[in-house]
Protein backbone atom coordinates (compact mmCIF):
# COMPACT_ATOMS: atom_id res chain seq x y z
CA UNK A 1 0.00 0.00 0.00
CA UNK A 2 1.39 3.38 -0.94
CA UNK A 3 1.23 6.36 1.39
CA UNK A 4 -1.20 8.10 -0.98
CA UNK A 5 -3.67 5.22 -0.71
CA UNK A 6 -3.52 4.95 3.08
CA UNK A 7 -6.36 6.12 5.30
CA UNK A 8 -5.26 9.48 6.70
CA UNK A 9 -5.98 9.96 10.41
CA UNK A 10 -5.69 13.19 12.38
CA UNK A 11 -5.16 12.32 16.06
CA UNK A 12 -5.92 15.26 18.36
CA UNK A 13 -5.05 14.79 22.05
CA UNK A 14 -3.05 16.92 24.48
CA UNK A 15 -1.59 13.89 26.32
CA UNK A 16 1.59 12.67 24.61
CA UNK A 17 1.58 9.53 26.80
CA UNK A 18 -1.58 8.44 24.94
CA UNK A 19 -1.16 10.20 21.62
CA UNK A 20 2.30 8.95 20.65
CA UNK A 21 1.92 5.20 21.36
CA UNK A 22 -1.58 5.25 19.84
CA UNK A 23 -0.18 6.90 16.73
CA UNK A 24 2.54 4.24 16.50
CA UNK A 25 -0.07 1.49 16.84
CA UNK A 26 -2.29 2.97 14.13
CA UNK A 27 0.69 3.28 11.79
CA UNK A 28 1.44 -0.41 12.34
CA UNK A 29 -2.19 -1.13 11.39
CA UNK A 30 -1.68 0.58 8.04
CA UNK A 31 -2.95 4.11 8.73
CA UNK A 32 -1.15 7.34 7.88
CA UNK A 33 -1.32 9.39 11.10
CA UNK A 34 -0.68 13.05 11.86
CA UNK A 35 -0.73 14.25 15.45
CA UNK A 36 -2.00 17.48 16.99
CA UNK A 37 -1.64 18.41 20.66
CA UNK A 38 -4.41 21.03 20.62
CA UNK A 39 -7.43 22.19 18.67
CA UNK A 40 -5.39 25.13 17.35
CA UNK A 41 -2.74 22.76 15.98
CA UNK A 42 -5.46 20.58 14.48
CA UNK A 43 -7.06 23.59 12.77
CA UNK A 44 -3.67 24.49 11.29
CA UNK A 45 -3.23 20.99 9.87
CA UNK A 46 -6.78 20.99 8.52
CA UNK A 47 -6.15 24.37 6.90
CA UNK A 48 -3.23 22.85 5.00
CA UNK A 49 -4.19 20.16 2.52
CA UNK A 50 -6.83 19.04 5.03
CA UNK A 51 -7.36 15.72 3.27
CA UNK A 52 -8.00 13.56 6.33
CA UNK A 53 -10.32 10.56 6.21
CA UNK A 54 -11.15 10.55 9.92
CA UNK A 55 -10.40 12.69 12.99
CA UNK A 56 -9.81 11.11 16.41
CA UNK A 57 -10.58 13.84 18.90
CA UNK A 58 -10.17 14.26 22.65
CA UNK A 59 -12.80 16.39 24.37
CA UNK A 60 -10.96 17.85 27.36
CA UNK A 61 -7.98 19.90 26.13
CA UNK A 62 -6.45 23.23 27.18
CA UNK A 63 -7.79 26.13 25.14
CA UNK A 64 -10.47 25.20 22.66
CA UNK A 65 -12.06 21.89 23.62
CA UNK A 66 -12.93 18.97 21.38
CA UNK A 67 -16.65 19.72 21.37
CA UNK A 68 -16.01 23.14 19.84
CA UNK A 69 -13.66 21.71 17.22
CA UNK A 70 -16.14 18.94 16.38
CA UNK A 71 -18.89 21.51 15.92
CA UNK A 72 -16.62 23.43 13.54
CA UNK A 73 -15.86 20.28 11.54
CA UNK A 74 -19.55 19.34 11.37
CA UNK A 75 -20.43 22.80 10.03
CA UNK A 76 -17.60 23.14 7.51
CA UNK A 77 -16.40 19.66 6.50
CA UNK A 78 -17.75 16.15 5.96
CA UNK A 79 -14.85 14.37 7.67
CA UNK A 80 -15.98 11.71 10.19
CA UNK A 81 -15.10 12.38 13.85
CA UNK A 82 -14.60 9.80 16.60
CA UNK A 83 -14.29 11.14 20.13
CA UNK A 84 -11.68 9.47 22.35
CA UNK A 85 -12.26 10.73 25.86
CA UNK A 86 -12.36 9.92 29.55
CA UNK A 87 -15.84 11.44 29.79
CA UNK A 88 -18.04 8.38 29.57
CA UNK A 89 -21.39 9.50 30.98
CA UNK A 90 -24.41 8.95 28.74
CA UNK A 91 -25.10 12.70 28.62
CA UNK A 92 -21.55 13.34 27.37
CA UNK A 93 -21.98 10.74 24.62
CA UNK A 94 -25.32 12.24 23.60
CA UNK A 95 -23.89 15.77 23.42
CA UNK A 96 -20.95 14.58 21.33
CA UNK A 97 -23.16 12.70 18.89
CA UNK A 98 -25.64 15.56 18.70
CA UNK A 99 -23.04 18.05 17.50
CA UNK A 100 -21.87 15.80 14.69
CA UNK A 101 -19.52 13.09 15.98
CA UNK A 102 -19.80 9.69 14.31
CA UNK A 103 -18.73 7.57 17.28
CA UNK A 104 -17.45 7.78 20.85
CA UNK A 105 -14.75 5.67 22.55
CA UNK A 106 -14.16 5.98 26.30
CA UNK A 107 -10.65 5.90 27.79
CA UNK A 108 -9.05 3.60 28.68
CA UNK A 109 -9.80 1.54 25.59
CA UNK A 110 -8.30 -1.39 23.73
CA UNK A 111 -6.65 0.06 20.59
CA UNK A 112 -8.00 -2.91 18.65
CA UNK A 113 -11.53 -1.72 19.45
CA UNK A 114 -10.65 1.76 18.23
CA UNK A 115 -9.32 0.35 14.94
CA UNK A 116 -12.54 -1.66 14.53
CA UNK A 117 -14.62 1.46 15.13
CA UNK A 118 -12.54 3.50 12.68
CA UNK A 119 -13.16 0.89 10.01
CA UNK A 120 -16.89 0.80 10.74
CA UNK A 121 -17.11 4.60 10.46
CA UNK A 122 -15.08 4.60 7.24
CA UNK A 123 -17.22 1.84 5.70
CA UNK A 124 -20.33 3.78 6.60
CA UNK A 125 -18.90 6.99 5.11
CA UNK A 126 -17.89 5.22 1.89
CA UNK A 127 -21.09 3.22 1.51
CA UNK A 128 -23.13 4.26 -1.55
CA UNK A 129 -26.13 6.27 -0.31
CA UNK A 130 -28.87 3.64 -0.24
CA UNK A 131 -30.32 2.90 -3.67
CA UNK A 132 -29.35 6.17 -5.37
CA UNK A 133 -27.12 5.73 -8.44
CA UNK A 134 -23.92 7.74 -8.04
CA UNK A 135 -24.52 9.45 -11.42
CA UNK A 136 -27.76 11.02 -10.18
CA UNK A 137 -28.48 13.86 -7.81
CA UNK A 138 -31.55 14.45 -5.65
CA UNK A 139 -33.64 17.56 -6.36
CA UNK A 140 -36.31 18.69 -3.89
CA UNK A 141 -38.03 22.05 -3.46
CA UNK A 142 -35.22 23.79 -5.37
CA UNK A 143 -32.47 22.11 -3.33
CA UNK A 144 -29.97 19.63 -4.75
CA UNK A 145 -27.91 16.93 -3.06
CA UNK A 146 -25.10 15.26 -5.00
CA UNK A 147 -24.48 11.90 -3.24
CA UNK A 148 -21.13 11.29 -4.94
CA UNK A 149 -19.67 14.69 -4.00
CA UNK A 150 -21.73 14.89 -0.79
CA UNK A 151 -22.59 18.44 -1.80
CA UNK A 152 -25.81 20.20 -0.80
CA UNK A 153 -26.80 23.35 -2.70
CA UNK A 154 -29.66 25.70 -1.93
CA UNK A 155 -32.17 27.05 -4.49
CA UNK A 156 -29.77 29.91 -5.32
CA UNK A 157 -26.93 27.48 -6.00
CA UNK A 158 -24.92 28.22 -2.86
CA UNK A 159 -23.19 25.26 -1.20
CA UNK A 160 -24.44 24.49 2.32
CA UNK A 161 -22.01 22.54 4.52
CA UNK A 162 -23.45 19.46 6.21
CA UNK A 163 -21.83 16.91 8.50
CA UNK A 164 -21.53 13.25 7.53
CA UNK A 165 -24.35 12.38 9.97
CA UNK A 166 -26.60 15.09 8.51
CA UNK A 167 -25.82 13.84 5.00
CA UNK A 168 -26.88 10.28 5.87
CA UNK A 169 -30.01 11.55 7.58
CA UNK A 170 -30.98 13.67 4.57
CA UNK A 171 -30.39 10.77 2.16
CA UNK A 172 -32.60 8.52 4.28
CA UNK A 173 -35.41 11.06 4.06
CA UNK A 174 -34.89 11.76 0.34
CA UNK A 175 -35.07 8.07 -0.50
CA UNK A 176 -38.45 7.85 1.25
CA UNK A 177 -40.31 11.12 0.55
CA UNK A 178 -43.70 11.54 2.19
CA UNK A 179 -43.14 8.43 4.29
CA UNK A 180 -43.12 8.53 8.08
CA UNK A 181 -39.82 7.25 9.48
CA UNK A 182 -39.75 6.57 13.20
CA UNK A 183 -36.61 7.04 15.29
CA UNK A 184 -35.66 3.35 15.33
CA UNK A 185 -35.87 3.20 11.53
CA UNK A 186 -33.77 6.36 11.22
CA UNK A 187 -31.17 4.93 13.60
CA UNK A 188 -30.91 1.85 11.40
CA UNK A 189 -30.67 3.86 8.18
CA UNK A 190 -28.38 6.63 9.38
CA UNK A 191 -25.93 5.03 11.79
CA UNK A 192 -26.57 1.33 12.21
CA UNK A 193 -26.94 -0.33 15.57
CA UNK A 194 -23.20 -0.37 16.24
CA UNK A 195 -23.15 3.41 16.74
CA UNK A 196 -24.97 3.33 20.12
CA UNK A 197 -27.08 6.38 19.33
CA UNK A 198 -30.06 7.57 21.33
CA UNK A 199 -33.51 8.82 20.30
CA UNK A 200 -32.64 12.32 21.50
CA UNK A 201 -29.62 12.39 19.17
CA UNK A 202 -31.92 11.77 16.19
CA UNK A 203 -34.17 14.64 17.29
CA UNK A 204 -31.22 17.01 17.57
CA UNK A 205 -29.76 15.98 14.21
CA UNK A 206 -33.17 16.68 12.67
CA UNK A 207 -33.11 20.11 14.35
CA UNK A 208 -29.64 20.84 12.95
CA UNK A 209 -30.71 19.82 9.46
CA UNK A 210 -33.85 21.94 9.68
CA UNK A 211 -31.78 25.01 10.57
CA UNK A 212 -29.94 24.53 7.27
CA UNK A 213 -32.77 23.77 4.81
CA UNK A 214 -35.93 25.30 6.26
CA UNK A 215 -37.00 28.89 5.59
CA UNK A 216 -38.23 29.00 9.20
CA UNK A 217 -36.96 26.10 11.30
CA UNK A 218 -39.51 26.95 14.01
CA UNK A 219 -42.26 26.22 11.48
CA UNK A 220 -40.73 23.46 9.33
CA UNK A 221 -42.33 22.73 5.99
CA UNK A 222 -39.83 20.27 4.47
CA UNK A 223 -39.01 17.97 7.40
CA UNK A 224 -42.24 17.56 9.32
CA UNK A 225 -42.77 15.93 12.68
CA UNK A 226 -45.31 13.11 12.73
CA UNK A 227 -46.55 13.32 16.28
CA UNK A 228 -46.14 10.07 18.17
CA UNK A 229 -44.34 8.56 15.22
CA UNK A 230 -41.27 10.20 13.78
CA UNK A 231 -40.40 12.43 10.83
CA UNK A 232 -41.34 12.82 7.17
CA UNK A 233 -39.89 14.69 4.21
CA UNK A 234 -42.92 16.60 2.87
CA UNK A 235 -41.58 17.29 -0.62
CA UNK A 236 -41.47 15.68 -4.03
CA UNK A 237 -38.04 14.30 -4.89
CA UNK A 238 -36.56 13.82 -8.34
CA UNK A 239 -33.37 12.02 -9.27
CA UNK A 240 -31.73 13.80 -12.17
CA UNK A 241 -28.40 13.46 -14.01
CA UNK A 242 -25.53 14.97 -12.05
CA UNK A 243 -24.76 17.42 -14.83
CA UNK A 244 -28.38 18.01 -15.79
Amino acid sequence: MTHASMTRVLLVDDEPALREPLSDYLVRQGFAVEQAASAAEARAKLAGDGAFDVVLLDIMMPGEDGLSLCRHLAETRGVPVIFITARGEATDRIVGLEIGADDYVVKPFDPRELVARIRVVLRRAARPPLEAPAALVYEFDGWRLDPLKRRLTDPEGAVVAISSAEFRLLVALLERPRQMLDRDRLLDLVQGREAHLFDRAVDNQISRLRRKIEVDNRNPQLIQTVWGGGYMLAANVRKIPAHG
